[in-house]
């Protein structure tokens, strides 16, 4: 009689488990077919005004009018962009925090592996959604430091005139670029890491730095004012947007190819309905004439491609990074 009794308990605290889990999924079917009901937040782990923080912007202003509620962007800045990621990393998987990110997050995990809460590996802790474009990375040096040429930048280290460049902060794709150019050209030249590009820049055009590795957005008005000199470009080929620059392997430097991308991301766990939603806004996006026409002004070329593009992305690169961060020793604090 008892086993019969307690057989019965049994079935019955199962169905109503059953009962209790078809709600909560019925729940979040719910959610997710009337998503965004409230307003969602595009954190950029940079300060205002850098590369990131202008295609976040332009993203917000497409992605509000097509859903019909406020995007707001979060700039969440400090410890070379962990501070942020790691903000996004812990939010509610819903969409309503999503974080937008150059391939920085692929690097500094490895880079910065002895600090607390910069442990976010991109490729466990967060969602791909879609790759928004990508860039080259750019060697420049101001007019007044008197180089015109990567000959003269070598010439220069070697002989100690030129001792320090500026990047958007350690263990960016710029710091990694240094330290492979480094090993093809026989030079040492120390980084001056700051909190995103737009303070790096400005020190370099105020002559703290003679040189810096960079993206063309946040110098190409100070190049075009004769104040930044272009010296080359770190692509396998020359860049569209100043191709009379030449490559570093041109000019003999083998081994120093670096680029940048930018990416839409979240939380991890987010439904994959929500993903597929995010990923279809942003391909529509990225085909509007104004939107390319303002990633042009920064040199960023759209890209697009779907979540699985993106997170083969991110995994090739964490691997890859990881090798040439482990290779050079390469630390911050």
């Amino acid at each position: 009689m008892k086993t019969l009794q307690t057989r019965r308990c049994a079935l019955a605290t199962l169905a109503a488990l059953a009962v209790a889990m078809g709600g909560t999924l019925g729940t979040a079917r719910a959610d997710t077919q009337h998503y965004p009901s409230k307003p969602i937040t595009i954190v950029v782990a940079y300060p205002a005004g850098g590369d990131t923080d202008v295609l976040a912007r332009v993203v917000a202003e497409k992605l509000q009018t097509r859903l019909g509620q406020p995007v707001v962007v979060d700039n969440r800045t400090g410890a070379a962009g962990t501070i942020g990621t790691a903000y996004v990393a812990k939010a509610a998987p819903d969409g309503y925090t999503l974080l937008l990110a150059p391939n920085t997050i692929a690097i500094t995990p490895h880079v910065l592996k002895g600090v607390a809460g910069a442990q976010v590996d991109p490729t466990r802790d967060l969602t791909s959604i879609s790759q928004l474009g990508s860039q080259s990375l750019f060697v420049v040096a101001t007019t007044a430091s008197g180089v015109t040429s990567m000959k003269d930048l070598v010439a220069g280290a070697k002989a100690g005139k030129i001792q320090t460049y500026a990047s958007p902060g350690a263990g960016s794709p710029m710091h990694i670029l240094a330290e492979l150019f480094d090993r093809s050209a026989g030079t040492k030249i120390t980084q001056v890491p700051y909190r995103g590009s737009m303070p790096a820049v400005a020190d370099l055009v105020g002559g703290q730095v003679p040189m810096m590795y960079t993206t063309l957005g946040p110098v190409q008005p100070h190049i075009k004012a004769g104040k930044l000199v272009p010296l080359a470009v770190a692509d396998s080929k020359r860049s569209p947007f100043l191709p009379d620059v030449p490559t570093l392997a041109e000019l003999g430097y083998k081994g120093a190819e670096v680029g940048a991308w930018q990416a839409l991301m979240g939380p991890k766990g987010m439904p994959p309905e929500l993903v597929k939603l995010l990923n279809q806004h942003v391909q529509e996006i990225l085909k509007m004439p104004d939107v390319a026409a303002r990633m042009e002004t920064i040199a960023l070329t759209p890209t697009g491609g779907d979540p699985a593009s993106m997170s083969k992305l991110v995994q090739n690169d964490y691997q890859r990074y990881g090798q040439i961060v482990k290779e050079f020793g390469i630390q911050a604090n």
